[in-house]
Parts: C-alpha cells; structure tokens; sequence
C-alpha cells in the first residue's frame, strides 16, 4: 500500500473519531470513537517517527482560519420551486449541506451531503459562489466560509440519514421555516444567485 494512501486514510479515520467525540451523546459511542481515535494516533506516531504534540489538523493552537461548509441548491425544472432537508433535531429546513470532510473536494463533499441529508445523487451543474456566513451568526459562531454549488439530481433514493427526517420541493415564493443556523437573508442569496446564474463572493 502506497505510504501516503495509509497516512491519508489514518488521518480521515482519526477526523471521523473527532467529529464523533464532539457531537454525540452516547456513553458507548463515546467510548469507542476515544479508542478508534486514541489508536489512529498511537499508528500516526509510529507511521511518521514522531509524537503527535506539534499542532496538527485537529488543534486549535495553529494559524486560525475559517471553517468550510458546503450548500447546494437544487431547483425543479421550471425553477420555481427548491429542494429542501428539514433537520429532525429543529424542525426546519435548509439548503442539504453541513462542513466539508476531510481530503474531500468541495464538490465531493457537497455530493456526499445531498446523498446523505436528501437521499439523493446530485450532479454538480456550477459553482454558485463562496461567501462569508459569520456575520449571519451569533457572536459566538465559528467563523466560516460556505461553498455554495447548484446541482441536478440524477436518482433519488427513499432513504436518508438520521440528521434529516424530510425532503421536498418548495416553493421559493412560499418557503417553510428556514434553518436559524443561517437567515433568510443568506438562503434567498443562495437561491436568487442560482437561478440568476449569477456568481456571488464575500
């Protein structure tokens, strides 16, 4: 096996044991995402020689720099109305889309987020733009840059992950409650850029 193909996936496997311990609650997950990451650190050590205390992908003492999400818009043919994911923790709906993966494209990740949040193989038609989101958030927020794409779906399956729990078309002059993660403001940007064919920025 190709040494970087090994290094890259003991990197990916230790990024999905981070996300593990920060966002889920239970007990036994907890314990096995600490294993899974505790043990892809002691292969990373050996696989480089080094002790992993120099900052690295997951610390926050390096140069800070904005996280990266990823959105996209999908229209119905005549482009009146959207498709959009109700998030089954808030009950209401957004863009499908969440944070870019690790060693993912912004393209691929924006893919794997449709397929996982609506069910659905998307094929990406053009970048949309890439644009701030921090100042749509509290003053706590993350800072974060969001690489917004429109896509067209080429099958739709029935199911999708738990995150989500219902997808549909809407009407973009009649809009169901839109996710508090952005604003409105943001969302019709997206949605108005891409049927514009317009590319936004900033």
């Amino acid at each position: 096996m190709d040494s970087k193909y090994f290094y890259d996936f003991l990197i990916k496997i230790q990024s999905i044991a981070k996300i593990g311990l920060v966002y889920s609650k239970d007990p036994y997950a907890l314990t096995n995402y600490q294993e899974i990451n505790d043990l892809s650190t002691k292969m990373l050590e050996e696989f480089e020689s080094v002790k992993l205390n120099r900052p690295n992908y997951f610390s926050r003492d390096i140069y800070p720099t904005p996280n990266v999400s990823v959105r996209t818009v999908i229209f119905n043919e005549d482009k009146t109305k959207v498709l959009l994911v109700r998030e089954a923790k808030t009950q209401d709906y957004s863009l499908p889309g969440g944070w870019a993966d690790l060693y993912d494209s912004p393209s691929t990740a924006a893919k794997n987020e449709c397929l996982q949040e609506a069910g659905a193989e998307v094929e990406m038609i053009r970048l949309v733009g890439i644009t701030d989101r921090t100042p749509f958030k509290n003053a706590d927020s993350v800072p974060e840059y969001v690489v917004v794409f429109e896509g067209k779906i080429t099958k739709m399956y029935d199911k999708h992950e738990y995150e989500t729990d219902d997808v549909q078309f809407f009407d973009i002059d009649n809009l169901p409650q839109i996710s508090k993660k952005s604003s409105l403001e943001e969302f019709m940007r997206f949605v108005n850029a891409a049927k514009s064919g317009e590319t936004i920025f900033d």
